[in-house]
């Protein structure tokens, strides 16, 4: 059975002048329109399509992958408003409906917004909505420490930046424990660091430990080698400069050069930090 709002992966059942017909299963044959099929494709072959209902409920196919298919949250513009609601763009010509009902504000034509992305049961039909919190999972979260997830900011704060982990939880990443540009649906990757009494989960973008230490230090070697054996930076340098250098925090980088001097790898210097000829 296709899924109606994401990815699927179908077989082409017939070739016709006006499109293909694809095998979708208990939802029966599903069209991709002449325009979206590929040339020298043939009866058979599997094409990874997105599947969505069209005006008349009837479902439809298009190889154009849109901006958040359904089960996801995206940050998206809105082209038009209507009686109906706010349309958005989100990458597929015909444009994206937030009904009056699923607005946390009213939406402004222009601007972007958060929203979640999800298939209305009742009418059949790929929605969104910018109530995040009804689609956040309300279960205690059981993630481990250390645990590498995927996160997406959606607020930013006094405090630090709101993502959505998982597409389940929502974690805090604060702006003291920062070294990169963060910005409103942002896609990334990080670390939950950890889970406090009341549930709220910490995050943080960089991973803690000796691994982290480990592979930062062979990157500084390996910096320091390109430079002809010697690089300004030190663990006295802004945390800015480190961090476009090396991409971690200052900590973490004076843990690392900590540890190559203590190999005798590296000469620490007030202006520089040199490469020990071995």
């Amino acid at each position: 059975m296709a899924q109606i709002g994401r990815i699927n992966k179908l077989k082409i059942k017939r070739l016709r002048d006006y499109g293909a017909h694809l095998d979708g299963g208990e939802s029966g044959d599903i069209l991709l329109p002449k325009k979206y099929v590929p040339k020298k494709c043939q009866q058979g072959e599997f094409l990874e399509v997105f599947v969505y209902s069209d005006r008349g409920d009837r479902l439809r196919a298009t190889i154009k992958k849109p901006y958040a298919s359904a089960g996801q949250f995206a940050k998206l513009r809105v082209v038009a408003n209507t009686s109906a609601g706010a349309y958005l763009d989100w990458g597929l010509q015909k444009d994206l409906l937030v009904p009056k009902r699923e607005q946390h504000q009213r939406m402004v034509e222009g601007k972007s917004y958060i929203v979640f992305v999800f298939l209305d049961e009742k009418s059949n039909r790929i929605t969104a909505s910018s109530k995040l919190d009804k689609f956040l999972d309300s279960k205690p979260p059981e993630y481990e420490i250390g645990l590498k997830v995927d996160l997406f900011v959606y607020d930013e704060t006094d405090r630090g930046y709101k993502a959505i982990i998982n597409n389940a939880h929502v974690g805090m990443v604060y702006k003291n424990e920062v070294f990169q540009k963060l910005s409103m649906g942002q896609h990334l990757k990080g670390y939950v660091k950890k889970i406090r009494e009341d549930n709220k989960i910490d995050v943080t973008l960089q991973k803690a430990g000796y691994q982290k230490v480990d592979n930062i230090s062979q990157t500084i070697l390996n910096t320091i080698k390109e430079h002809g054996g010697r690089i300004s930076v030190t663990d006295k340098s802004p945390p800015d400069d480190i961090y476009s250098l090396f991409g971690v925090s200052k900590k973490v980088f004076k843990k690392a050069i900590g540890a190559l001097y203590k190999k005798r790898l590296i000469t620490i210097e007030s202006n520089c930090i040199k490469l020990n000829r071995q």
